[in-house]
């Protein structure tokens, strides 16, 4: 539709490493709403093996943990981090990465120097876990170095 800009690569996630979601609110709303009920048909299609396909990952997630994990964050309304041009972070919220286990992700509260995001981590971590859970991802709390916690999520 597009002639060569970032539209053409379709809906994206934010996983807290990148730019401000571009645009009003209410449009990056309803693009997520979209992509999100894209994923859940893909559940229901592709997971007739379970009672309920809903309630866990299709292997296409598994194959884009990242950036599923950071879809079902950004749909259960978790705000995500981002940094701006130069790198420095700009607004607190997650950050989804790959894990240090194939397969697994990490999920970190972060924000900007003296956002107070490190004393909201463990409360903000643990809503992004039950908003996982729900969807039946496990995600686990850690405390990593300088005694910062993180989730790791999995299958």
């Amino acid at each position: 539709m597009s002639s060569g800009d970032d539209h053409d690569a379709g809906f994206e996630p934010a996983t807290g490493d990148g730019p401000l979601p571009p645009g009003p609110a209410e449009k990056r709303a309803a693009s997520v709403r979209t992509a999100f009920e894209g994923l859940l048909q893909i559940r229901r299609l592709t997971n007739t093996g379970r009672q309920d396909p809903e309630a866990g990952p299709a292997e296409w997630e598994l194959r884009r943990a990242v950036r599923a994990v950071a879809l079902a964050l950004e749909a259960d309304g978790r705000p995500p981090s981002a940094v701006d041009a130069s790198g420095q972070r700009i607004a607190s919220g997650y950050r989804v990465q790959e894990g240090e286990t194939p397969g697994t992700v990490r999920v970190e509260w972060l924000g900007p120097p003296g956002s107070g995001a490190a004393h909201e981590e463990e409360a903000e971590l643990t809503r992004c876990a039950a908003a996982l859970g729900r969807l039946g991802w496990t995600a686990l709390l850690y405390r990593g170095p300088r005694r910062r916690r993180f989730l790791e999520v999995e299958s």
